[in-house]
């Protein structure tokens, strides 16, 4: 079983004083940091750049940054989200009318690739790309705005993709992103998740320290109970 991850979502950050926010996180507890990049195309919204990751790397942050690319088209935006500093990046099979190609050209640029699938996006089909994959991510809500409620149907589908993951050992992480919170967070643990997106549940409390170590101890449950 692969170690849980909590990657909080700078969606939900004071944009205000970001790099605070982003090392306030670090410091309570996160292992990584979530970009949620929306084109104003692809999804209804319009979010952050590269310029955003690189800035961060330039204020020395050295956790792994994991883009999610909302957008279409998606191949220029995967060049300069690696060139930023990027250490995963995830698409939508629907932004790239060569998903073969455009997961290569994340793995050629050195970053680790990703697709994630909306509540209505079905997982299976992926067989021939899975090679490539280091991440498959869930959506729980449909992209574009943060502070969605989780789509709870979208359980079904996390522990689908797990048994399916499990029967043919691949080596991805399973990502869910959207609503995910201290109530539901076992759930979707016990679903077969293991890397967490958590937006305005983390960045919208007032103590970060305090709901990602509850967060932790939920996960930590859930392990015991597994074994």
């Amino acid at each position: 079983m692969l170690d849980y991850i909590i990657a909080p979502s700078i969606l939900s950050a004071d944009f205000t004083r970001l790099g605070e926010e982003v090392r306030a996180v670090l410091a309570a507890g996160a292992d990584a940091i979530h970009f949620d990049v929306m084109d104003h195309h692809y999804v209804p919204n319009l979010t952050v750049g590269p310029l955003v990751c690189q800035s961060l790397r330039q204020a020395g942050i050295t956790a792994p940054i994991d883009v999610h690319l909302m957008t279409k088209p998606v191949d220029d935006l995967i060049i300069a989200f690696a060139k930023a500093g990027a250490d995963w990046i995830t698409i939508h099979p629907q932004a790239t009318e060569h998903l073969d190609r455009s997961l290569q050209l994340i793995l050629d640029h050195g970053c680790q690739a990703g697709i994630a699938l909306n509540p209505a996006t079905p997982w299976q089909g992926l067989d021939y790309v899975v090679d490539k994959l280091s991440m498959m991510l869930i959506m729980s809500v449909n992209p574009g705005f943060g502070g969605q409620a989780f789509i709870d149907v979208t359980l079904d589908k996390i522990a689908q993709v797990h048994q399916w993951r499990t029967a043919h050992q691949y080596a991805f992480r399973l990502a869910v992103d959207g609503g995910v919170n201290i109530s539901n967070i076992g759930r979707i643990a016990h679903a077969g998740a293991d890397t967490f997106v958590a937006g305005s549940a983390i960045f919208g409390a007032p103590d970060y320290a305090e709901v990602i170590a509850q967060m932790r101890q939920i996960l930590v449950n859930q392990t015991e109970q597994k074994d």
